[in-house]
Parts: structure tokens; sequence; C-alpha cells
């Protein structure tokens, strides 16, 4: 069926597939609702989706080096219960998008939003997992930025229309699957020659990226591995089995992960004990 756009678009509330109920046209707060504050320097607010994971792997990476500067405490926050729109949060993050971070180590809370700035703030504080030299740097933060810019095509392009449309459109889902591999294709030429997407070494680049794309190619989003024919990209395969093996990243991606086997999850973390406690009612708290 042909569609015409109107000369002006109007929003229909119940056009939005399965994320109808917390999608609008228009940001701010719906409700009052503070957030809690646990006992250390830093609050996260968020929930492990590849966004997600990017900031609790970096915070547990920190600590694994002994950076106990970068205790933390993580909240969940409930996106399909419409979390995001608390006053609390949007104080925060006034996009209404996870993750959410506040730095109360200094005199003056710091807040920090989008997962990019985020994994840089705390490179930059703590002098860790971003290299010093200018070029490798440079090198580093392009492949940031690069995430930061491509994820829109995977997660809200291909994820959506593929995983989440109320309906399959194929130019929709071909248009996008098709830059979905282009963007493997860029990530496996890469690291045909290279350890790591800066280089040597792994750094906030490898944190973000694999986030995504290497959990895309782990199987772990939308169901799509063998659609996508993930396994022919083996330079992108081989390097997100080598990051997803690193201790600190198994346990920042249970980090504010309430969905998928009651065994993988933990809610809320305050302390790295949390990991080390086994009972239903620590791993998946009732509510």
């Amino acid at each position: 069926m042909s569609y015409t756009p109107p000369k002006v678009w109007k929003w229909n509330p119940g056009n939005g597939g399965k994320f109808a109920s917390i999608n609008k046209p228009t940001a701010g707060a719906t409700q009052d609702k503070e957030l809690p504050v646990g006992k250390h320097p830093f609050q996260l607010y968020s929930l492990a989706t590849p966004n997600g994971v990017k900031v609790t792997v970096m915070l547990e990476e920190l600590l694994a080096l002994g950076h106990t500067g970068a205790e933390y405490d993580a909240w969940l926050i409930k996106i399909n219960e419409g979390d995001q729109f608390g006053s609390g949060f949007v104080e925060v993050n006034p996009n209404s998008k996870i993750p959410a971070l506040m730095d109360r180590s200094g005199e003056t809370p710091q807040r920090v939003f989008e997962s990019g700035a985020i994994l840089l703030y705390l490179a930059e504080k703590f002098g860790a997992f971003l290299p010093t030299d200018h070029a490798t740097r440079t090198e580093c933060l392009s492949w940031l930025f690069w995430q930061m810019g491509s994820a829109p095509y995977l997660g809200g392009g291909f994820g959506h229309f593929y995983a989440y449309a109320p309906e399959k459109i194929e130019y929709c889902i071909d248009r996008f699957a098709m830059e979905a591999k282009r963007q493997l294709d860029v990530l496996d030429q890469r690291l045909a020659d290279n350890a790591y997407l800066a280089g040597d070494d792994y750094t906030i680049a490898d944190m973000a990226v694999w986030s995504w794309y290497g959990q895309l190619v782990l199987g772990r989003l939308y169901d799509a591995a063998e659609f996508l024919d993930v396994a022919s990209y083996t330079n992108v395969v081989a390097w997100a089995e080598k990051i997803d093996a690193r201790p600190a990243v198994k346990r920042g991606r249970m980090v504010n992960r309430a969905f998928g086997e009651p065994e993988t999850q933990l809610h809320e973390r305050h302390d790295a004990s949390d990991f080390d406690t086994k009972t239903q009612d620590k791993i998946a708290p009732k509510e």
C-alpha cells in the first residue's frame, strides 16, 4: 500500500509498534520522581541495552585496573515503564535516554549524558583506556564517534524494522540490512590488520563498538545473526569473542540487566560483592 505524507506531520500515538507507549515527539518530565543516590562517587542510572553496557563495562574495567575511585552505584531505569521521563532523570539527561551518570566526587556534582561522552569523561578522569599518543588517541576517538554515528542505523534502523516494527516492510529492512552489513565490513577490514580498533591496545572505542556490533555477531541482538550472515565477518567475530572473555566485560553485561536468564541479571549494583551473591533475590530482586 502506497503512502502519501501529509503536508504537516501529526503524531499518531498508536502507530509506534513495541515502543509506542514510551515514544512521543516532545521532551521533558512527565512525572515528579526523584532519583535514588547511593554511597559511591558515581551514580549510574541505566539499563543493560548496548548503550548502557558500554558504561558498566568501562566502570568494571576501571575497577579491575585498581581505580577504586570508580566505585559506583547502578540503578535500574525501566524504560518500558517510563522511568526516563521522571523529573530526576530528566535533570541528569534532558534527552531522557539511558545511560545517565552523576559524578559526585567533587564539590559540585557533574552530570554526564550520552554513552560516548560518559566513556570519554571516565577515560580522561582516570587516565585509562584512551591513548596518550596524539595519533593513536585521534584514531581511538574516530572509532568512538563512528560508533555513535552508526548505531542509529543498526538499532533505530535495522533493529527497529527487522525486530520491532508493527509490520515488516521490505524496503526498510533491505535498506538498513545493507547498511548494517556495510558497517560490519568496515570493521572486518579494520580488524584484519589490527588487534583492536585503535591499534594494539584495548580502548573505549572497543567498548563502545563491541556493545553493539560485538554483541550482534555473538548472536545477542535482534535474533539477526543468521539473517545478516555475521559468521562471514571472521575478524569481527574473533575480536568480539576476545573482548567477551574479559572478566570485567562479563560483569558489566550483568549490571542493570532485567531480561534474559536469571543468572545473567544484576538489577542493581552497589558493591563488587553483589556479583558473588547467587541467590535469586539478589540476582533478580522481587518488586
